[in-house]
């Protein structure tokens, strides 16, 4: 199935990329199959209580039990993972998946089979080849919005003479910002140099370039188009409809303010009237309308919910405007101090301390006081995420401070 995902036809329900009916199901849904879960059963805007929500969004996620799925199956159902820095994708899959190596991750990208490109929230994500040709045209009036707070270093700049240019320089062999600041600078020197490549990135699917974002490898930040990098031409963006359907696969249940805050995007009410149809409802403690797919898993609140250790600006803690679902509002805003954002440890499903891993040791931070028992289950998850990630390397692992 392809990137675009799933599209409803008014007329006959739900419809796959090549016009297959489908139903109104998880099974629908790129990356996913319908498994048998113990779900809560509740009538239309029945209220689903924080821990309801945060073991279906666990589940939604691959993080109440590691998945078979492949790398790039889970690439695809998560709808791409958060890529600022090269190993945060690593880590995530690592705590999402069974027999994941770091090697299958570069090898995708080696492959060109995932990029690295500017989407959601004007943010790097690590996409397949396929929603990086759909999802970046969808998400393009927010890149659009983006240009206008660097007017004032564009004055006189006609922008889509400078798609093209820049376009023409990228495609002739990939170019680190610099220099397309350099480069951009000289056809308009009373421009501001940084707004010319930021007005660049924001006109074109620029997408980073291997050894960028390998396993292992170091390599500055190169550009070229994704069409270029991929050798397919530019596709139809995904429709609304669509995404909102693979948001509420991978993040739901949620609002209409959840997935616009995951996405960038604006005025999705419309999307979300127009399936309500064959969305099922319901209520946040707060009373906030929630949608969601009707065969999607909504666990028992009391399923167990191992210990996981997340990346920095890992989706699950930024996908929704309420963000209680997993961050307990006692630790809301801990993970991060001045620029420095520390990554998270869930405990039972919520952020209870951060952790990062020093020259001899993977250290945590407990914000809440574990257990002796949450301690071992926590210690037996660090011994077997460093083995995944780190297997020739010994490491400690201690309780201590991370957080200066």
């Amino acid at each position: 199935m392809g990137g675009a995902g799933p599209s409803l036809d008014s007329a006959s329900g739900f419809r796959d990329s090549c016009g297959r009916k489908l139903s109104a199901t998880l099974a629908s849904v790129p990356g996913m199959t319908k498994r048998s879960t113990k779900k809560t059963t509740a009538a239309a805007g029945s209220v689903l209580s924080t821990r309801a929500l945060n073991r279906a969004t666990l589940d939604r996620q691959l993080l109440l039990r590691r998945s078979p799925l492949s790398a790039l199956a889970a690439v695809e159902h998560l709808v791409g993972l958060q890529a600022q820095e090269v190993k945060p994708p690593y880590y995530a899959l690592a705590a999402r998946l069974d027999g994941f190596t770091p090697e299958e991750l570069s090898g995708l990208l080696a492959d060109r089979a995932a990029v690295r490109i500017v989407t959601m929230r004007s943010t790097i994500h690590l996409h397949t080849a396929a929603d990086s040709l759909t999802l970046r045209p969808l998400v393009q009036p927010a890149r659009d919005r983006e240009i206008n707070y660097f007017r004032k270093g564009l004055v006189g700049v006609d922008l889509d003479r400078l798609a093209l240019l820049a376009r023409d320089l990228v495609e002739a062999e990939p170019r680190t910002m610099k220099q397309l600041r350099e480069a951009l600078g000289g056809e308009w020197p009373d421009a501001d140099p940084q707004s010319l490549a930021v007005a660049a990135r924001c006109k074109l699917p620029l997408v980073q370039v291997t050894p960028r974002g390998m396993w292992g490898r170091s390599a500055q930040v190169a550009l070229t188009t994704a069409e270029h990098w991929l050798g397919r031409p530019a596709e139809p963006a995904a429709s609304a409809d669509a995404t909102v359907l693979r948001y509420l696969a991978a993040f739901g249940p949620a609002s209409v303010k959840d997935m616009q805050t995951w996405s960038g995007l604006t005025r999705m009410r419309e999307a979300f009237e127009r399936l309500r149809p064959e969305l099922v409802t319901f209520r946040d403690e707060k009373g906030v309308e929630l949608f969601d797919l009707p065969d999607a898993p909504r666990p028992d609140p009391d399923t167990p919910a191992p210990p996981r250790f997340l990346p920095e600006f890992d989706n699950l803690l930024l996908s929704h405007a309420d963000r209680t679902r997993v961050i307990p509002p006692a630790n809301r805003g801990r993970t991060w101090q001045v620029n420095t954002v520390y990554c998270p440890l869930l405990v039972d499903g919520f952020l209870v301390g951060v952790w990062r891993i020093l020259d001899d040791a993977l250290v945590i931070e407990e914000f809440t006081e574990l257990t002796k028992g949450q301690r071992a289950e926590v210690t037996e998850e660090g011994e077997r995420m460093l083995q995944v990630l780190h297997p020739q390397t010994p490491y400690d692992i201690r309780f201590g401070t991370v957080i200066p």
